[in-house]
């Protein structure tokens, strides 16, 4: 199958909450997606559709003067496991480092290290903790990536860009 990688629209949020619910163990309301795309203007969200036009993932980023800060990311427990979350991360480095980011960063879970291994595929490394962030009981790595802009970054880019049919 297929995959596409569009900007979010506000027609996609009632997907994406659903996303939010069948992915963590707190999620943000559709309000709050809303307000992301009406009101911040620092805020990037994409998402990822199937040959089916269904919703697969999404992900989003808030881009601070050349600082881009992961806000989510997630693909549909039925579609994990065939690199979708690879292919959505790379787009998402790649439309931050489009729109001036030079670096990059994310939260992720201390007990989620799939996610954790991706991220490392992408040259983040940890750089700190935030004790007890999520669920008030779970630590979170701090992970930075960059000079996105750095031609030995661009080139792990490029090897980490295995796929033909993705569009942003």
């Amino acid at each position: 199958m297929k995959f596409k990688v569009q900007v979010m629209a506000m027609v996609d949020i009632p997907e994406v909450r659903a996303m939010e619910l069948e992915s963590f163990s707190s999620s943000w309301q559709e309000s709050a997606f809303y307000n992301e795309l009406t009101q911040n203007p620092t805020a990037h969200y994409l998402v990822m559709r199937g040959e089916d036009q269904k919703l697969v993932g999404y992900a989003g980023f808030w881009l601070v003067q050349d600082e881009a800060h992961v806000t989510s990311i997630a693909i549909r427990p039925g579609h994990r496991g065939q690199q979708l979350g690879k292919r959505l991360m790379h787009a998402m480095v790649k439309r931050a480092a489009d729109h001036g980011a030079l670096w990059m960063t994310l939260e992720v879970r201390a007990d989620n290290p799939a996610a954790q291994a991706m991220y490392k595929r992408f040259g983040f490394a940890r750089v700190g903790v935030r004790p007890k962030y999520y669920d008030g009981t779970v630590d979170a790595w701090i992970m930075w990536a960059g000079n996105l802009h750095s031609e030995s970054y661009r080139e792990r880019l490029r090897s980490l860009d295995t796929r033909s049919d993705q569009h942003v």
